[in-house]
């Protein structure tokens, strides 16, 4: 039997959606026939419509019931089937098959199709690894490492495992596991994961954690359980099925008794089957994904927004996030050797050559200053012109401008885990890292330590400059907030919603963030199981969580969540792969929408249930007094489906206030 019945679900999932269309296609032209040229074919056309609709719902409610003994919404539907063509009634019996199909082919449409997010993480794992033994470098697959071996990774190389550096300097670009878009420098005794990339310098590391034991495999491992994991919404008509299907019966069974009239019975099956109910749910969702569409928001899971109308907490990634994901200038310091303007210009040219982000940051921000500098003098001009403060302004723009630019630098280093050395316009130029001003013996001002207090505890990222020999100022640099994080967490909060942050970045760059976008709740230094092991336990309290992250290391708590939200515009493959919704504008500003969206969807799914209902008790009752036969029956439910599509429909028109 066991066997039977999974060959019977393997010829029900046979050609799935585009099979299922064209059989809805084919039942509901036989089912026009049947009603207006009963007599074109040798048997009544509505027998199309039972065999390619109405004989797999039967099926599957067998199925269920078997195997399961699960009571669904489909059992009514097949005695309703069942009991119309031993009646003889074939039109009332396709009629209802068609309508069913319909919104068991609307919830298909709607649920995710199968990603591929995890076979994308394994795709990331290093394939070679270089082995150095009795000082000869050997390149080995990856799993062959073991503990305690010494390896060497290249420039540009993915890390084959977890380790710690024994000889070299480098940056390593550890987005993957930290989300952190800046480059960590290492030196000798640091720690290195595998997955991680090598930026600039190789290296040799000890082999520490290999395997399944390193941290790229652990990560997978908790994507794949965290996704087996995650609870799937019960449709809300098979919730009440079992009592419908007992109400159904008692009905029938009482009225038939009573009347002795067996049509009457049949009729009472046709009515109560929940065609309309069945439809509530999935038409209203289809509609909201169409709503959501409209502002650049992509559902991939059919029930997402079901399970985003119960979410009590947002957790956000801050990199890339709420954050632009890049660094940018934010101060520049002199120390009195030259003007701000005169250093800035100074260390972009010997950036110029840099390839490391922080140098591209500065060569970038420096040629925003001056076209804003010359717009701003422009606009004076404009504003002011044949004013006294037009004269003295266009005098302080001039002064600005008298400097003579830096050209490029003449010599030009990098030096990995430090920084840049260059000579420009015949001056030596260091730029780098603190460790780097040690080592060429450069002090530090009372005026640099104050700097490095202040900024430090914004979470910025220090250059500290040095002209022939002595410091000369530092520029500081970090990720900006996305013009609309501010807005769109208080939008949350008014919807009842509270704002969590999870980063691996340091406490000082969170709690700096936090404050600025008024967030309570800080989780600083999280790497990907830690952001997964927070949201587990939200969820064990009894507290739905909606993840929104945009980064490789965001994959397992994105799967974890009750829902989870990747920004599908700069945000990584996988990440997007593995959330159920995506916001493919990177628009922040659209999440309070999709909130109200869904609390408004559901709004519109209980209405539907609750009017559907309501028809079908009325509609017995009228079975009951023989008003209705099987047909009018089947025909007064379809009233009802079309008024659910209706409301539903008004969905894909509806805008929140936050939108307005």
């Amino acid at each position: 039997m066991k066997k039977l019945m999974e060959r019977l679900e393997k010829l029900l999932a046979w050609g799935g959606v585009k099979r299922d269309i064209a059989f809805l296609v084919l039942s509901a032209l036989s089912l026009v026939l049947s009603f207006f040229l009963p007599d074109i074919l040798p048997f009544n056309p509505a027998w199309i419509a039972i065999v390619l609709c109405g004989l797999p719902i039967i099926l599957q409610a067998l199925i269920g019931l078997i195997t399961e003994f699960d009571i669904k919404a489909d059992v009514l539907v097949s005695l309703a089937l069942i009991a119309a063509v031993i009646i003889g009634e074939d039109f009332a019996a396709g009629e209802v098959a068609v309508i069913m199909q319909l919104g068991a082919l609307l919830e298909e449409v709607t649920v995710a199709r199968a990603r591929a997010g995890i076979e994308r993480l394994v795709a990331l794992s290093p394939r070679t690894a270089r082995i150095l033994q009795d000082g000869q470098e050997t390149v080995v697959p990856a799993e062959r490492v073991q503990v305690g071996d010494s390896v060497r990774v290249l420039p540009g190389e993915t890390v084959p495992v977890d380790g710690v550096i024994i000889a070299g300097q480098t940056s390593i670009d550890e987005s993957v596991m930290t989300g952190e878009s800046l480059p960590v420098d290492k030196e000798c005794g640091s720690k290195v994961c595998s997955g991680t990339v090598n930026q600039f310098g190789a290296f040799t590391m000890k082999a520490e954690h290999v395997g399944q034991d390193s941290s790229l495999q652990r990560m997978i491992a908790l994507v794949q359980s965290a996704d087996a994991g995650k609870a799937k919404i019960v449709r809300l008509a098979d919730r009440w099925a079992t009592w419908i299907v007992v109400i159904a019966l008692v009905s029938a069974g009482l009225t038939w008794l009573v009347s002795g009239e067996a049509i009457r019975a049949v009729t009472i099956l046709v009515v109560f089957c929940p065609c309309a109910l069945v439809l509530a749910t999935p038409t209203a969702i289809v509609a909201a994904i169409g709503n959501a569409t409209r502002f650049g928001i992509l559902v991939r899971q059919g029930d997402a927004l079901e399970r985003l109308a119960g979410v009590h907490r947002i957790c956000f990634d801050k990199t890339g996030t709420l954050t632009q994901g890049r660094p940018e200038v934010v101060a520049v310091k002199s120390f009195g050797m030259a003007t701000s303007f005169e250093l800035y210009d100074l260390v972009a040219s010997a950036e110029s050559l840099s390839e490391h982000p922080l140098g591209k940051a500065v060569v970038r921000g420096w040629h925003a200053a001056v076209d804003e500098a010359v717009e701003r003098e422009a606009a004076g001009r404009a504003t002011l012109k044949g004013k006294r403060e037009a004269v003295e302004r266009e005098a302080r723009e001039r002064e600005a401008f008298k400097w003579k630019a830096a050209g490029a630098p003449t010599e030009f280093s990098m030096l990995p885990g430090r920084g840049i050395r260059a000579r420009v316009e015949g001056r030596a130029v260091l730029a780098g890292n603190l460790a780097m001003m040690h080592e060429a013996h450069i002090l530090l001002s009372d005026a640099a330590k104050t700097c490095e207090s202040a900024y430090f505890e914004q979470g910025c990222t220090l250059i500290y400059v040095a002209v022939d020999g002595e410091l000369a100022g530092c520029i500081a640099l970090a990720d900006t907030l996305r013009p609309t994080a501010g807005s769109t967490v208080r939008a949350l909060r008014t919807l009842g919603i509270e704002p969590v942050l999870l980063t691996g970045d340091s406490s000082e760059a969170a709690y700096h963030i936090a404050s600025e976008l008024g967030i309570d709740e800080v989780q600083a230094g999280c790497l990907p199981e830690s952001k997964l092991n927070t949201i587990r336990q939200f969820e064990q309290e009894g507290s739905p969580v909606c993840m929104v992250g945009d980064g490789i290391n965001d994959a397992p708590a994105l799967k974890q969540a009750t829902v989870g939200i990747a920004l599908g515009g700069v945000g990584s493959d996988i990440a997007v792969d593995a959330a159920d919704i995506a916001l493919v504008k990177d628009d922040l500003a659209a999440l309070p929408h999709l909130i109200a969206l869904s609390k408004r969807m559901m709004a519109t799914i209980k209405l539907n249930m609750g009017f559907s209902m309501a028809l079908n008790f009325a509609a017995i009752v009228l079975a009951m007094v023989a008003v209705l036969d099987p047909v009018t029956g089947a025909l007064v439910h379809n009233v009802g489906s079309v008024v659910v599509i209706g409301n539903s429909a008004l969905l894909l028109r509806w805008k929140s206030r936050s939108r307005d």
